[in-house]
């Protein structure tokens, strides 16, 4: 399908209108929250997801929305915005700009427009499905990494791997050729401009990764889940990005055992 261009100006709008609200609070003294899950959280996050909510409902009222900070409504519409006004509060918090807002666009369950926006240093990530992504303007694609010991792998922390997670994911970090963390949704950016070849994690939620998918794959990228089955709204939240498919073949054989 060719994604109406009003959808493409809306989503840039929002990303738009994110960064006038993060810049305000960026390195400045803001109160930090902790929600039920642990997760911190602060009014960036709040006002952010506010403004770019407040545009969806001018704009596009029919469509649906699932933001991290204000719930869910309308599920069952046919586009659904999948949200994260500030993906790496953690990075945030503590001045570090590797943070992103993550805005998704899915069209019945499947996903056709994402944006990784870094507001700080001001770079945006484009992907639409079907077309090339870019990065403020400029095409961009990933590198070839034919094996896990030529790769440099990103991950958030360690500590979202549990159990048999934590085992699986150990197998992977054994073989490559550095590990990483840090990075938030910045390191799947990373990844789509050649610079870095797998980002794996575990216990996210669909706005974590959902806006990240497009971007990924315009750029030549892979991105699944665990078992190599595409991901939805609905997965388990372990996903396995990868610049080339014989590294991210590598690393789902790795996780398996």
């Amino acid at each position: 399908m060719s994604l109406d261009p009003a959808l493409i100006a809306l989503a840039n709008d929002m990303a738009d209108a994110a960064g006038t609200v993060i810049r305000r609070y960026f390195r400045t003294p803001v109160g930090v929250d902790t929600k039920a899950d642990e997760s911190p959280v602060t009014i960036a996050d709040r006002e952010t997801e506010t403004a770019m909510r407040a545009l969806i409902d001018r704009r596009r009222p029919q469509d649906g929305v699932l933001g991290e900070e204000h719930g869910r409504q309308r599920l069952d519409a046919e586009y659904l915005w999948v949200i994260d006004p500030i993906d790496g509060t953690k990075a945030f918090i503590t001045g570090m700009p590797v943070f992103g807002t993550l805005i998704g666009l899915m069209h019945r369950g499947q996903p056709v427009l994402g944006i990784i926006d870094q507001p700080i240093l001001r770079e945006r990530w484009l992907g639409i499905a079907g077309q090339a992504t870019t990065m403020n303007g400029q095409r961009i694609v990933t590198r070839p990494c034919p094996s896990l010991d030529k790769a440099f792998l990103y991950s958030t922390a360690p500590d979202m791997f549990k159990g048999d997670d934590a085992i699986a994911y150990e197998r992977v970090k054994s073989k490559v050729r550095q590990p990483r963390f840090g990075g938030d949704c910045y390191a799947y950016g990373l990844l789509t401009m050649g610079f870095a070849d797998l980002v794996i994690e575990a216990s996210l939620q669909p706005y974590d990764y959902c806006a990240v998918i497009p971007v990924v794959e315009g750029a030549g990228g892979t991105m699944t889940d665990w078992q190599g089955k595409a991901l939805t709204i609905d997965s388990d939240g372990r996903v396995v990005a990868a610049g080339d498919r014989a590294a991210h073949k590598a690393a789902l054989q790795a996780l398996a055992g």
